[in-house]
């Protein structure tokens, strides 16, 4: 049975159960601070768990494209040497809001498997939970239990305990007993001789867990203790490549047809075939299974990057990368290849992949010779370090320096250190790194208490597109603790006027006002799993009042000036660049904007303008908002809205028009362009391989940047004595100070001729070789000149030269090649170490090599310590 028949089936099956199929959501989280990622089937779902908002329907099924970097079985690091965990996986699943419990869940599950997709009852084990005798003091699940038995014999229910059948979403939420299918694919042979029910969870290839049937009927809270759910929910997941590995009748998911055309374009690009050498093997998993998790992710607007979730995709990425340079022997970019058999296999069920393939094959492209560069230059160093080390062991903190400052792997390190025959203080790098993650974890470390609930409220009603004040009640509040900032409490009101951050728009800021007069201030509004919170330092003193909420005109208006000059932007881009771009992310705060969009070559001088212009004629055209509110999806797309990747929408949505530009938003804007005054961009470049990112301001941000161009015009005209033509007076000046240099430069290459003479006098013989350590009144270029004269005349020649410039010291030290060979010195080794007198550093080659420092008095130190590499 092909991966695309299996997928269908089982979401056919659940429709034929009155379930609505939902397509899977984007697999980068916007509005859960507690994931980067969707982790797992459920994430989309958590705000219909918690009761913040109502699905579309009680029943849901879908397949859910997931990610996993770290936890159980799932370290990055790990991934490859076994054959069933993944970093992207697809996470089929059904879902049941307050509608249907076990009985129905367990039926199904066991009917799909068992008739269906015709999987062999003699080959399926399932657990329960045990109960526990923790602080929980939960008993075993006999409602499960009870329920098992009719379908499959007793000795194949195994009970299981809290770690392996209790499911919980974090330190705090719903949470609930859970019932895990098992499959034994293993042959008759091995059967025979271990019973499976003795490998149940104890991490064998072909005894897997492929199905978890999670039954929500706890709230686990801030204080560890559980409370009844008032509805009880579930949630499945199953893992679909591990569904695909059993009824393709294969031993590895990646003998499945979801991961064979990826391995044989690997086997074709590289000429190793897989199968025949483990280590190969590991690379070509690890290669198949990354440029999975990578495309999804670029695919959904989350670009490789150096922090969060951009961070941990450069990761996976730069991971792939090196395997293949290690064990492939590839040197240059491959992996980018990939892309097109990818989109061809998984396409269909993915749409994105196809319609952003170009995007993620140069993205990828350009991550990959990025990185190829880090690891040649990462090559040098690590070779530096060698020619550093006194002993035959390399200390763990440069190779956490190499890793941490270069990213320069880890096992290459000792992978290289290993053929020099020399040995890598492991327990020094893994300290290293424990001090760096302790520092990181302390420093984003957060409590949240529970919330006290003062009003019963169902949904929280947002009517911030109408007003900027309103007379409100708080329903719930909590405290939340960080290193960063402090004690903070979170506010939930029965209806707000604040903007929660969101598309790319912060969030509003403002006041609470009671009756009293008392005031506590807003500072900013967020949105969490569907609940807006808005953030004060300290809880209003009349907490069960009635408020006045306010927010703050001035912050509200520059947003959404900005806001809308990023739809105008939009439209610009698109009419003078082509239809191919895309937005790819934004920012709007009140004093500026940023705008990421897809593009392949530089935005000239020329269309920059022209784009400016575009903005600013439709600013002058004064077009007013026409805002449309629950609009069908289709009906809005028809209008030539425009649908975001990577973006989550409902069935209906808010579309936002000015003139010609249409775009589905849910921000706030002006409510006509000429409210934004004027529109000026301030740069353009790269952001990545095809993306580029303009920088613009609007009204104030315009005014003010006008008024310091101006003052610090008048400041530059002062200074050209109030020429009339001030700008042919700056180029006159520049052409004077050029012939200057000119002029300068002749001199000092004289004065260095002049002084080879008196050098050579200076020279003296040490143990044969010619020595001479000296200050020069020169620059680095005419210290240079000086060394390869002298040395030109000499084949025995050993020179250390100190200059002064600028209140910067420079060491130079030159050695003739037939030294380098015959005595093992080496010109680049010897200006690091003697860099330190100057508090610098520096490298080059072992002939000459210079060294840069910030202490000049240090000279005559390292000039007299240089005598000792002779003696």
């Amino acid at each position: 049975m092909k991966s695309q028949d299996i997928r269908s089936k089982f979401l056919n099956f659940f429709e034929g159960k009155q379930h609505l199929i939902v397509p899977s959501a984007p697999m980068v989280l916007k509005d859960d601070p507690t994931l980067m990622f969707v982790n797992s089937g459920m994430a989309p779902f958590k705000e219909y768990f918690l009761g913040n908002a109502e699905p579309k329907k009680n029943r849901i099924t879908d397949s859910q494209k997931c990610l996993r970097v770290s936890g159980k079985h799932n370290d990055l690091e790990e991934v490859g040497y076994d054959t069933y965990h993944h970093t992207l996986f697809e996470m089929l699943g059904n879902w049941s809001f307050g509608d249907y419990f076990k009985k129905e869940a367990i039926a199904w599950a066991w009917e799909l498997l068992t008739e269906v997709y015709g999987i062999d009852k003699d080959i399926l084990y399932v657990t329960v939970f045990e109960g526990s005798d923790d602080k929980d003091q939960l008993g075993m699940d006999t409602e499960a239990y009870d329920i098992w038995k009719q379908y499959i014999a007793e000795d194949r229910i195994l009970k299981g305990n809290k770690k392996d059948n209790f499911w919980e979403m974090g330190d705090q939420g719903p949470c609930g007993p859970c019932s895990e299918i098992h499959v034994d694919i293993r042959s008759a042979e091995e059967k025979a001789k271990v019973d499976g029910n003795t490998l149940i969870n104890m991490d064998h290839p072909h005894v897997v867990e492929v199905w978890n049937l999670v039954f929500m009927e706890y709230n686990r809270k801030a204080n560890g203790s559980l409370e009844a759910l008032p509805n009880k929910h579930i949630d499945t997941g199953m893992g679909f490549e591990r569904l695909c590995m059993v009824l393709q009748g294969v031993q590895s998911n990646y003998d499945t047809d979801v991961f064979t055309p990826i391995i044989r374009e690997v086997e074709t690009i590289t000429g190793k075939k897989y199968g025949q050498d483990e280590k190969a093997d590991v690379a070509i998993r690890v290669i198949s299974d990354h440029v999975r998790a990578v495309a999804f992710s670029i695919a959904d607007g989350q670009l490789p990057s150096n922090t969060g979730a951009g961070y941990v995709i450069r990761r996976i990425l730069r991971r792939a990368v090196r395997y293949g340079f290690t064990f492939l022997d590839k040197k240059e970019p491959f992996i980018y290849r990939l892309v097109d058999v990818l989109s061809k296999k998984m396409g269909e069920a993915f749409p994105e992949l196809r319609a952003q393939k170009a995007l993620i094959e140069n993205v990828i492209k350009e991550e990959e010779a990025s990185f190829l560069r880090t690891l040649d230059q990462g090559l040098v160093l690590l070779n530096r370090i060698v020619e550093d080390t006194k002993g035959d062991t390399v200390s763990g903190e440069k190779a956490f320096e190499l890793y941490d400052t270069y990213g320069f792997p880890i096992d290459l390190t000792a992978l290289i250190l290993s053929e020099k025959q020399l040995k890598l203080d492991e327990k020094g790098f893994k300290d290293h790194l424990q001090k760096q993650k302790d520092r990181s974890r302390s420093a984003s470390e957060t409590s949240t208490e529970d919330w006290t609930v003062i009003k019963e409220d169902d949904i929280e009603e947002f009517i911030g597109y109408d007003t900027e004040e309103a007379n409100v009640k708080i329903t719930r509040y909590r405290k939340v603790t960080s290193k960063k900032e402090g004690e903070m409490y979170q506010l939930v009101f029965n209806l707000t006027p604040f903007y929660p951050e969101g598309g790319g728009q912060i969030g509003d800021k403002g006041f609470l006002q009671d009756t009293h007069g008392d005031v506590v201030f807003i500072l900013d509004t967020k949105k969490e799993n569907n609940v807006i919170i808005h953030l004060v330092k300290e809880l209003p003193e009349h907490i069960n009042e009635s408020f006045k909420a306010v927010v703050s005109s001035e912050h509200r208006a520059l947003s959404s000036s900005n806001h809308t000059a990023t739809h105008l932007l939009h439209q610009a881009l698109r009419t003078i660049l082509g239809e191919h771009v895309e937005q790819k992310g934004s920012l709007v705060k009140p004093k500026s904007l940023r705008f990421d969009f897809s593009h392949f070559s530089k935005v000239t001088p020329e269309q920059l303008q022209e784009i400016e212009d575009f903005v600013n004629a439709r600013i002058e055209g004064k077009l007013p908002l026409e805002e449309g509110r629950n609009i069908p999806m289709e009906k809005a797309i028809e209008e030539g809205a425009m649908a975001l990747f990577g973006e989550k929408y409902g069935d209906t949505v808010r579309t936002i028009r000015f003139g010609k530009s249409i775009e589905l938003c849910g921000g706030i804007h002006v409510k006509n362009t000429a409210d934004i005054w004027h529109f000026k961009i301030v740069s353009e470049g790269a952001v990545a391989a095809g993306i580029r990112r303009i920088e613009a301001i609007t009204n104030k941000s315009v005014r003010d940047y006008y008024s310091e161009n101006n003052a610090a015009f008048i400041e530059m005209k002062g200074l050209l004595n109030n020429a009339k033509e001030p700008v042919k007076a700056l180029e006159q000046l520049q052409q004077e100070n050029s012939d200057l240099k000119k002029q300068i430069e002749g001199l000092l290459k004289d004065k260095a001729k002049n002084i080879k003479g008196e050098l050579k006098s200076d020279l003296t013989e040490i143990n044969g070789i010619q020595f001479l350590a000296k200050k020069l009144d020169l620059d680095a270029s005419g210290v240079k000149d000086v060394c390869f004269e002298l040395g030109s005349q000499f084949d025995n020649l050993f020179l250390l030269f100190g200059a002064e410039n600028d209140g910067k010291a420079i060491l130079s030290c030159y050695i003739s090649k037939e030294l380098v060979a015959s005595k093992g010195l080496n010109a680049g080794a010897i200006v690091r170490e003697l860099g330190k007198h100057i508090q610098g550093g520096g490298g080059g080659q072992p002939f000459f090599a210079t060294a840069g420092g910030k202490n000049p008095d240090g000279i005559t130190a390292a000039l007299e310590a240089a005598k000792g590499y002779l003696v």
